[in-house]
């Protein structure tokens, strides 16, 4: 079975399987993308209320394509159909929005499960239908590669292709939308036409991902790449380049298990393979991942004890915690007999220097100091300026010949 997927992966799993390969890769990275904006737009569940709408678009296009060509399944009816669903729900959740006091997430929810329900009505009645052309209708719930047919796929690559240039060129401007529309606006920038603009992008990667992933998975298409990215940068042009990068080989991966594997839905497999992808990156990323988390944790809290440690110290006090103890020794500030060392008092004395220098920043400029997040955590050389240290220590140079 590996060697069979290994073939299919490398393009060697005959020709309709690799277009197939293709067109689903290229419509994860269209995904990807626009799911970034999507993303730091904070309308993410957008797609959810959109991919739900379309589901009686695709049974109304169905129902035109057989009464004028004999049969219901043609992709550029359904896709049609679909695209025209889809923006009326788009259109209804913002007027609801706009007109009526219910917050966004009611309105996606009242559009999404009435859109959806009218085509579960709609699809039972085509179910009864004695035209044989229904079969297959239910993989654009789940998705199905296995079925896709070489135009269709070729169809999904042109389209994602179209989608993710398209974004990529007004990668400036959706950024400063989504950072700061007040900003874009006073740049004379048309905020709500490049809501629309990626709205419609947002809705055209649903509507080419109903037979790749289906109706109900798509949405994590847009939400599971650039998720996952953002667990591995704060730049937005790379973030872009990995959520494209997860959406991309989430689809290419998937649609491979699924064309080892006929009996799978697609969209099920692709979705897994986006969450094995996001997984890793939660638990293995370098600044926001578990582990690097739970490590800086350990670390922050470590240098807190040595510097309460070595305080402690410095004032005759006794350390009580054994690990403490261990790392001073370690370190060369204790001995092995637990006596400070020479080293330890040079240490020790610059600490309780530095602490009088932070105690006496914290009185001079009290709103700086409490505005300080590294206020006594680090050492003040490494925080304030040496211009400013100076002027601290002829302060309390000043203080501490008073007190004598």
């Amino acid at each position: 079975m590996l060697t069979e997927l290994l073939d299919i992966l490398s393009f060697q799993g005959g020709y309709n399987t690799s277009v197939v390969l293709l067109g689903s890769a290229l419509l994860g990275m269209a995904g990807g993308v626009i799911g970034v904006f999507s993303l730091l737009r904070k309308r993410a569940l957008i797609s959810d209320a959109i991919s739900h709408a379309t589901l009686p678009g695709i049974t109304l296009g169905f129902l035109v394509a057989l009464a004028l060509t004999g049969t219901g399944k043609s992709l550029p009816f359904l896709m049609a159909g679909a695209t025209i669903s889809g923006i009326l729900g788009v259109l209804l959740v913002q007027w609801i929005k706009d007109n009526t006091r219910l917050p966004e997430d009611s309105a996606i929810g009242t559009v999404l499960s009435s859109f959806f329900g009218l085509g579960v009505v709609l699809m039972s009645y085509i179910q009864t239908l004695r035209d044989g052309s229904q079969a297959g209708l239910e993989s654009y719930l789940l998705g199905s590669t296995a079925s896709m047919l070489q135009s269709e796929a070729e169809m999904i690559a042109i389209f994602a292709l179209v989608i993710t240039l398209a974004a990529i060129i007004f990668l400036k401007e959706f950024g400063l939308v989504c950072f700061d529309p007040d900003y874009a606006a006073s740049r004379g920038w048309s905020v709500s036409k490049l809501d629309l603009l990626m709205m419609a992008l947002l809705l055209a990667v649903v509507v080419i991902g109903l037979k790749t992933v289906g109706l109900i998975l798509i949405i994590a298409l847009v939400i599971i790449p650039p998720v996952t990215a953002r667990f591995w940068t704060d730049r937005l042009g790379l973030m872009v380049g990995i959520s494209a990068f997860t959406g991309g080989i989430s689809c290419f991966l998937g649609a491979g298990l699924s064309a080892l594997t006929p009996d799978f839905p697609s969209g099920a497999t692709i979705v897994l393979t986006a969450t094995t992808l996001f997984l890793l990156s939660l638990f293995l990323a370098p600044r926001r991942g578990v582990l690097a988390t739970g490590l800086q944790q350990i670390f922050f809290r470590y240098r807190i004890s040595r510097r309460r440690a070595l305080l402690d110290l410095g004032q005759g006090r006794p350390l009580f915690s054994p690990l403490l103890v261990l790392s001073l020794k370690r370190e060369g500030t204790l001995d092995s007999h637990g006596h400070i060392t020479k080293s330890g008092h040079q240490k020790i004395k610059q600490m309780m220097r530095d602490q009088d220098l932070w105690n006496q920043y914290l009185t001079d400029y009290p709103e700086e100091a409490f505005a300080q997040k590294d206020w006594s955590l680090a050492m003040i050389s490494d925080v304030l300026s040496p211009d400013l240290i100076n002027e601290l220590e002829e302060r309390l140079q000043r203080q501490q010949k008073v007190t004598v």
